[in-house]
């Protein structure tokens, strides 16, 4: 037969108080959420909860101690309660049920819950989001109160049983509807649904056990974030009720656009004007990357809007080696303004080309021909 004294780690004329103390270390210690995969942390907390099941309610700790688990297995007729199997059945559910937050009876106000969670939105230039940083960033958050170190009361006060609703923390509400008389389950009006009265609440948290602190929290991005990216971290959240984990901080990233960069995914694309000179003779023009200048040859008779790829010039991924490409868009620009040299050279040029540019007369004979069949 099991010891549930034993397994809270408790003596056998351990007060109410003393067992719930020990059940919030133990269940802190062995919670799934702080176990997670760990069958024995598992079955340990199953079975501490359990114990503290039986333990923390006056009558069925009563019918344990003179009987043993066969006074919790409804084997006698003034038990007045369910056998053991609905008990561990009751656990394993809420167990099941994930997050450990399901009430469904007095004692589940004593079940480890984690904290809440934080959101905290963080805005970052383009250049910021592609080669990571490193930002310090301020929360407010609850934590546990430093003064009375959660028990809401201050050093030396007693922590006894509420009288009234015998550390259930709950009571029971009749009231008339026109269907009858119904009987409603509610919180205790005295302790709070605590199940707990303090003598001398403590003076920092006024007896909550908890306090709001300011926390500076450093955050390092890595490189290749983009916009909507989600950074968890685990365990910087509010804290949790009766001994559970505290919540997660979900921090949420909003990126700058550049000014010359328009990313997609990890593709840059780079508008890059040139002449039309070059655009007609080709030749080495300089394009600028994330880090450099670099030079680049385009080919003769390049067009206005052709694109060329820079392999690994983009952005770095975040989960995996490398690097996205870059991809350079070609807009020649045509000056407003010419010298009169420029003007005579152009001139000349424009001579030779309806003379003798067969290219270009073919493009000008298409183009017509086109335009003559929208008035057919």
């Amino acid at each position: 037969m099991r010891d549930f004294y034993e397994i809270l780690e408790i003596n056998r004329d351990a007060s109410v108080s003393e067992i719930k103390k020990s059940y919030k270390k133990l269940a802190k210690k062995y919670h799934p959420d702080l176990n997670q995969g760990d069958k024995e942390a598992e079955a340990k907390f199953k079975e501490i909860s359990v114990a503290y099941e039986v333990l923390s309610d006056e009558q069925k700790r009563s019918n344990y101690d003179r009987f043993g688990e066969d006074g919790i297995n409804g084997n006698f007729q003034d038990s007045g309660f369910g056998g053991f199997g609905d008990i561990f059945g009751d656990i394993f559910d809420i167990f099941g049920g994930g997050g450990f937050q399901r009430e469904s009876g007095a004692d589940r106000r004593d079940i480890p819950i984690k904290g809440e969670d934080i959101r905290y939105d963080v805005n970052l230039s383009f250049r910021e989001a592609v080669f990571g940083v490193e930002k310090t960033i301020s929360i407010r958050r609850l934590e546990e109160c430093k003064t009375c170190n959660g028990t809401g009361a201050e050093e030396g006060s007693k922590v006894e049983t509420c009288d009234r609703c015998h550390g259930t923390g709950q009571m029971k509400v009749q009231s008339s509807s026109p269907f009858g008389r119904v009987v409603r389950v509610v919180d205790c009006d005295k302790c709070h649904g605590t199940g707990e009265t303090i003598e001398n609440p403590c003076k920092k948290c006024h007896g909550v056990g908890k306090e709001t602190v300011n926390k500076k929290i450093n955050v390092k991005i890595p490189a290749g974030v983009d916009n909507n990216t989600v950074i968890t971290m685990s365990g910087e959240g509010h804290v949790g009720e009766n001994g559970g984990p505290k919540g997660d901080l979900y921090i949420y990233l909003n990126v700058k656009e550049d000014s010359v960069f328009k990313r997609r995914g990890n593709d840059l694309y780079l508008e890059m004007p040139i002449s039309y000179v070059d655009a007609v003779l080709g030749g080495t023009i300089k394009v600028p990357t994330l880090t450099s200048l670099i030079d680049y040859e385009i080919p003769k008779g390049t067009q206005g809007g052709t694109t060329f790829k820079i392999k690994n010039e983009g952005v770095p991924f975040v989960r995996r080696e490398g690097k996205g490409n870059l991809y350079i868009i070609i807009d020649i620009i045509v000056p407003k303004k010419t010298s009169e040299e420029q003007r005579r050279i152009l001139e000349e040029l424009r001579e030779n080309s309806s003379k003798g540019h067969e290219e270009i007369k073919k493009e000008r004979k298409g183009f017509f021909e086109k335009f003559k069949e929208l008035f057919e």
